[in-house]
């Protein structure tokens, strides 16, 4: 976590400086993480899209075997080996976020108070989010309900998480820093942009290759 916390630091700086606004230095930080990540995106997405189209076998051996649960997962298992299909692979660019949030905590704690940390003359990115109207917290849920959406497998038993997750993430969001609030709202946003991109672009075609 050292290396990361001081790598991220030094480019938030960098950047920050260079464009005169940590508000905007931790949203061009976040862009250039998800292009990171975009492969890591991209074999997401193609997980999630082979697990949709499997939804409805699944639903059917959930309910056959509801009453046999070693059966059951016997069953699941033959059938993602049978479709190629890695359950975990919609996780692990979320897991890899994980590092990221948890160094910005420190580099925000060390943010001098200036006038450059100070986004849209609102939120000082290195405190507590404290508007009246709950903007940014506000805007983490509805993002994260958005970005659940668009990568949603279509399992029924998914949506209660749907609005459950939304929430939860909102609530937090009103106990962190403002510039981790950001990050969090900017890298959903970049993650729907992408998922909208992948399933146009790169799901389409692969769909329209396997067809012929």
């Amino acid at each position: 976590m050292g290396y990361i916390t001081s790598a991220l630091a030094w480019v938030l700086q960098y950047i920050s400086e260079a464009v005169g606004s940590y508000g905007l230095g931790i949203i061009i930080v976040t862009f250039l993480l998800r292009l990171v990540l975009y492969p890591l995106t991209v074999s997401q997405a193609k997980s999630m899209a082979k697990l949709k189209k499997i939804q409805p076998e699944l639903e059917e051996i959930q309910k056959k075997y509801k009453d046999k649960p070693e059966e059951y997962q016997k069953r699941t298992v033959e059938l993602y080996q049978k479709h190629g299909v890695n359950p975990l692979g919609g996780c692990l660019p979320l897991l890899l976020q994980l590092p990221i949030l948890w160094a910005f905590f420190p580099i925000l704690r060390e943010l001098p108070t200036s006038d450059i940390t100070k986004f849209m003359g609102i939120w000082e990115l290195s405190q507590v989010a404290k508007d009246p109207l709950y903007i940014l917290p506000i805007l983490s849920g509805v993002t994260t309900w958005l970005q659940s959406k668009v990568t949603s497998t279509g399992d029924s038993s998914q949506s209660a998480m749907l609005v459950v997750m939304p929430i939860m993430i909102g609530f937090m969001s009103a106990q962190f820093p403002a510039g981790l609030v950001l990050y969090w709202i900017t890298s959903n946003l970049f993650s729907i942009g992408q998922q909208l991109w992948i399933n146009k672009k790169v799901l389409s075609a692969e769909q329209g290759g396997n067809a012929k």
